[in-house]
């Protein structure tokens, strides 16, 4: 499920859409979508959405949209481009699926549709960012008989290939590398793309895939032809110029988040050597309080190097990076959220897609070189509502990256030697 910005609901909320789906409830009308009117709040049922998609934002729980949502769906849904300045959060994907699914519902395609031939398409960074998107997606469209379909490099092409081919797709939600290996091979046209988004753009700017991005625009049709939805965290000169590319006359809506580090986690920062990190690494995990731990570190060679120390201290853990294949990226991450393993040792690019409520603490076993990762990286815990922890280990080699994360921050954070007993 989705968090409260971008579509997620209560436990209770949950199993009542899951009960009502298994009690056959098939007679729901938008007259049931009763929500009270609330000063200074967009209701979704004031939006004129398609019956269908309504039911499905009904069924997840949610009746107010978060201030993203009440500012672009007016315009998206006329059909205008939009540029969107937005952190993870906001409620951004649910803007754009809302204004993709509902366009696709309201202006059926008369006549006969083709296989490999996707209606909108959704770009993002990384594979668990676009299967994020994905289960967001079928989430809302739950009631739509829309077809989505998930490429992401490091799965069975074929398998992916089958999925395009065997049924009419209506969205493909992607990862550049992978979508311009279907449009190599002619095994995905997209001559009919009606919506195009461009989620995170600037963290594709940063991974270097604003090539492979250039190649698919050029594969849809003319941005006068196409809507185009495109959002980042920043806005940077290079990514206004790519945005002036892309959209036609868009309007820009710009959200800044109540606070760039959330109220819900206590941030604790630990001033000990290199060589001390893991000691104290493993005294934390093996404490009561420490239910569900994110380690993040900066590198591959280094999140490699923490998985194999924790596992030969008999600590229960993950790996997600770059260098593991994606089925045992999903399966890690499936484990990881039934609680089968108690801790997830991750590199920022993998650690971007994961959304697990019930994590207690959070570590940088690296201080990170970009303050935003940090905000990114605490941000894995304290939500839903829950308190969380995270704890940085600042040593002689990264304790220099402190100042820059907080100016960011906007506060000081305390540094103190790690508690008593930790170093035994």
């Amino acid at each position: 499920m989705v968090d409260s910005g971008s579509l997620s609901c209560s436990v209770e909320l949950f199993l009542l859409s899951k009960s009502k789906q298994a009690s056959g409830d098939t007679n729901w009308t938008p007259e049931q979508f009763v929500v009270p009117p609330e000063e200074g709040k967009t209701r979704f049922h004031d939006l004129d959405l398609h019956p269908t998609l309504l039911r499905g934002i009904e069924a997840l729980g949610f009746q107010y949209c978060s201030p993203i949502q009440a500012q672009i769906l007016p315009h998206t849904l006329q059909g205008y481009d939009a540029i969107g300045k937005a952190q993870t959060g906001t409620g951004k994907t649910a803007a754009f699926l809302i204004t993709l699914f509902n366009d696709m519902l309201s202006h059926p395609i008369e006549g006969e549709r083709f296989l490999a031939e996707p209606r909108a398409v959704v770009i993002a960074p990384t594979r668990e960012l676009v299967m994020q998107i994905a289960a967001d997606a079928a989430d809302l469209a739950q009631h739509t008989g829309l077809n989505t379909v998930t490429l992401i490099g490091g799965a069975d092409y074929q398998k992916q290939l089958h999925q395009v081919t065997s049924k009419v797709v209506d969205l493909i939600v992607a990862t550049p590398g992978r979508l311009i290996d279907f449009l190599q091979r002619r095994d995905l046209f997209l001559d009919n793309v009606e919506t195009l988004v461009l989620d995170e753009a600037d963290r594709m700017l940063d991974m270097g895939f604003i090539p492979q991005v250039k190649r698919i625009v050029r594969a849809t049709p003319q941005k006068k032809d196409r809507q185009t939805l495109l959002f980042s965290a920043t806005f940077t000169p290079d990514i206004l110029n790519l945005a002036q590319q892309w959209t036609f006359e868009p309007i820009t809506v710009e959200i800044e988040p109540e606070r760039v580090a959330t109220a819900s986690v206590d941030q604790q920062v630990w001033l000990c050597e290199s060589h001390e990190r893991m000691r104290v690494l493993v005294n934390v995990l093996r404490e009561p309080e420490t239910v569900s731990t994110i380690v993040f570190a900066n590198r591959r060679d280094q999140v490699r190097n923490v998985h194999e120390k924790l596992r030969k201290a008999g600590v229960s853990c993950g790996m997600l990076s770059g260098e593991i294949t994606q089925a045992k990226r999903t399966k890690t991450l499936a484990q990881f959220k039934e609680g089968k393993i108690a801790v997830l040792v991750a590199t920022d690019v993998a650690g971007r897609g994961i959304h697990v409520d019930g994590v207690s603490h959070v570590v940088n076993y690296n201080l990170p070189e970009d303050p935003e990762d940090y905000v990114h990286r605490i941000g894995r815990t304290g939500r839903a509502g829950a308190k969380g922890t995270s704890i940085s280990f600042a040593s002689e080699d990264d304790a220099f990256l402190l100042p820059d994360i907080e100016a960011l921050l906007g506060e000081k954070l305390k540094c103190t030697p790690p508690p008593e007993g930790l170093l035994d």
